[in-house]
């Protein structure tokens, strides 16, 4: 058993509760003791002079402030104890770079804690555990758990991407989500800043980039400065991605010659893989994007600069004289062949500008050099497979947010899970840096797109910190559901935004029934919604699926109850049925002219016919009697159509009543 684990199962008899850690540090031996958390608390930072970390400090304080809601000063005179001690050994480089020492200890006594890393990355990330040791103290205020922590990550490249071209994401949003990462230790933010529907980036020797491809949603350059300066002091690297040679449609309304065909072209709105492709064969192309890159590169100062590289239709280079001819001179067998032969020319714009490619999959060519990183939406098969060649590359298959898919799959995806990466070597191995989270933005918007992100982006931290021993699901949602919790004070709205939006589908009228409606199903991702066919960049994200989210916390606590089935479980689970069987009754009200709400009006019929059922069962499992055939018929059908997603929403509330079907079977 992982031994924070198996700590905290021996202080589980001391005290009521344990802090909810995420990630989960390699070693963490917890005491009976706290630490308290009052209007004395003082932090004092020694061992470099680095203007970081005093402003890493102040943001600390100001975190545990919100947390508590406890008055704290971060410049108050040095008092006579001081709570936190820091001792940070060096500075470190100017901005976060790939490898960097990111490990640190904690100890935190009841006179006491100190913090102690090699460089400022540690501290941040000590500072990041600490506000998860604080949780209300037995006799009132707030506390932080005794502790003595080693920590580091076991991957040096732990990511979240997110797409701004799709939907535009301002740069408030932007911000909340980089004080998210730095809460669970993610350090690289992946900006996907253009692709068909949006070229996001303000280019002054280029303007009809921005001025003709993006609707005026754009970051100036003194934004874009801005968030990587935000970014820096929270020791997370920022990669721009610029999608090249597909997915190109917006760079060509402003600039129709760099296409294979001659246009004219229009914004994308729809979404798909467009045929509009840039030209490999025509040397002004590569003319702009050497000025290009000399403009945009200086802003991102990390040195990995993401070309995409994926999803390049063909279609017009197979249907151009031009190109075909080109490809004949060139000795260049097929459009692939083409594709390495432009990617090998930008690899040399790039280094030119002091710039490491990264891309997806579809770059890898044994023409390119070995410093390349290759990001694998393929698979860990790929992954591994690059690796074996010595070609670095990260794991993006698994951790897709925009999918919708539960917590617990993420979890159980590991970037060196394969069996294929079981036969690399340790050279081999060392070339799998870690992995990414991605958040495209076909079905998100600036106001639900924290929802798709958080928590499940936790866990998938997680995967990327903690020793790959760390597997246990159940202790994953546990703590997950209390670090949710916890990240609304980072300034994430994945809680905050849930009210609002449902209270906007009521109406005006009271949304309490359109909660407990909301919380028993969960939101779709890509696939579901893509087959509904009626999207476009400019249809509203202000339906019910919307506002539900991926995974249901009320139906996870019931699967929980069903599993064990004590007395107060009984009672529990019955209060909740009944409060589904009276729910349709509730919601009546808010159909009354609300064509928003008109798709659910079936959900609603559903909810309360499974809050009855359920009842129902529970009578048969406390009078140990045997559910007649025809109920057992009739449920067991509707629990089969249950299983298709309706208005893009999944029952989530059927599983809990599954369960039960199983155990009046026995």
């Amino acid at each position: 058993m992982h031994r924070l684990l198996f700590s905290l199962a021996l202080l589980a008899s001391a005290r009521a509760a344990v802090p909810a850690l995420m990630p989960l540090p390699v070693k963490a031996d917890f005491t009976p003791a706290a630490l308290p958390i009052d209007t004395s608390f003082t932090v004092t930072a020694s061992g470099t002079a680095d203007p970081r970390l005093a402003a890493a400090v102040t943001r600390f304080v100001n975190r545990i402030a919100r947390q508590t809601g406890i008055p704290l000063l971060p410049d108050r005179p040095l008092a006579t104890r001081v709570s936190l001690a820091i001792e940070c050994a060096a500075s470190g480089p100017a901005y976060p770079t790939l490898g960097e020492d990111e490990s640190y200890t904690l100890d935190v006594a009841e006179s006491g804690a100190h913090l102690k890393a090699a460089a400022i990355d540690g501290v941040l990330r000590g500072l990041a555990t600490f506000t998860q040791l604080i949780q209300p103290a037995p006799a009132g205020g707030f506390q932080a758990a005794a502790v003595h922590i080693e920590d580091r990550p076991r991957f040096p490249w732990r990511g979240l991407m997110l797409d701004a071209s799709r939907h535009w994401m301002p740069v408030a949003v932007v911000k909340r989500n980089l004080d998210a990462m730095a809460d669970v230790k993610l350090n690289v933010f992946h900006w996907h800043l253009s692709d068909d529907q949006g070229f996001r980036v303000e280019s002054r020797r280029f303007p009809k980039l921005q001025g003709e491809g993006s609707d005026g949603l754009y970051y100036t350059q003194d934004e874009i400065r801005d968030v990587v300066a935000y970014a820096r002091d929270r020791g997370i690297r920022v990669i721009p991605e610029f999608d090249i040679p597909g997915h190109t449609q917006s760079w060509m309304v402003g600039y129709p010659e760099l296409a294979t065909n001659p246009g004219p072209y229009t914004i994308g709105r729809t979404w798909g893989i467009y045929f509009p492709v840039l030209d490999p064969t025509k040397e002004e192309v590569y003319t702009f994007l050497d000025g290009f890159f000399a403009e945009i590169a200086p802003l991102f100062p990390d040195p990995y600069f993401h070309i995409g590289g994926d999803e390049v239709k063909p279609d017009q280079w197979k249907a151009s004289p031009t190109v075909q001819a080109f490809m004949r001179d060139h000795q260049l067998k097929d459009e692939h062949a083409l594709q390495a032969y432009f990617n090998q020319r930008i690899q040399k714009l790039l280094e030119k500008n002091h710039k490491i490619m990264i891309g997806w999959d579809e770059i890898l060519h044994p023409d390119l050099p070995q410093n390349i990183v290759v990001q694998s939406w393929r698979g860990q098969k790929s992954v591994a497979e690059a690796a074996a060649k010595g070609y670095r590359g990260i794991l993006s298959w698994g951790y897709y947010l925009d999918h919708a898919s539960p917590a617990s799959f993420h979890y159980n995806v590991d970037p060196l899970g394969d069996d294929n990466a079981k036969k690399l070597t340790p050279e081999q191995t060392a070339n799998i840096l870690g992995g990414e989270a991605c958040m495209w933005a076909e079905y998100v918007n600036a106001e639900t797109v924290d929802s798709r992100i958080w928590p499940r982006a936790a866990a998938i931290a997680e995967r990327f910190w903690s020793p790959q021993s760390t597997t246990d699901l159940e202790s994953m949602y546990a703590r997950m559901e209390a670090v949710s919790r916890d990240l609304e004070w980072s300034g994430v709205h994945h809680r905050s935004n849930y009210a609002p939006m449902l209270d906007r589908l009521a109406a005006g009228r009271p949304a309490e029934p359109l909660r407990v409606l909301a919380d028993a199903f969960e939101a779709q991702g890509l696939g579901v919604r893509a087959r509904a066919q009626k999207y476009t960049s400019l249809v509203p994200l202000n339906r019910f699926v919307d506002a539900c989210r991926p995974e249901s916390e009320t139906v996870r606590w019931m699967e929980q109850a069903v599993n064990r089935l004590n007395p107060a479980d009984i009672a529990a689970l019955r209060a909740q049925f009944a409060r589904w069987a009276e729910n349709d009754g509730r919601m009546q009200p808010l159909f009354q002219d609300n064509g928003l709400l008109a798709e659910v009006r079936p959900l609603s019929k559903d909810l309360s016919a499974l809050g009855i059922a359920g009842e129902k069962l529970l009578d048969y499992i406390e009078k140990q009697q045997a559910a007649p055939a025809d109920f057992v018929a009739a449920e067991t059908g509707e629990l089969a159509r249950m299983q298709r997603p309706s208005a893009e929403v999944a029952y989530a509330c059927a599983r809990p009543l599954r369960l039960l079907m199983e155990k009046v079977r026995k």
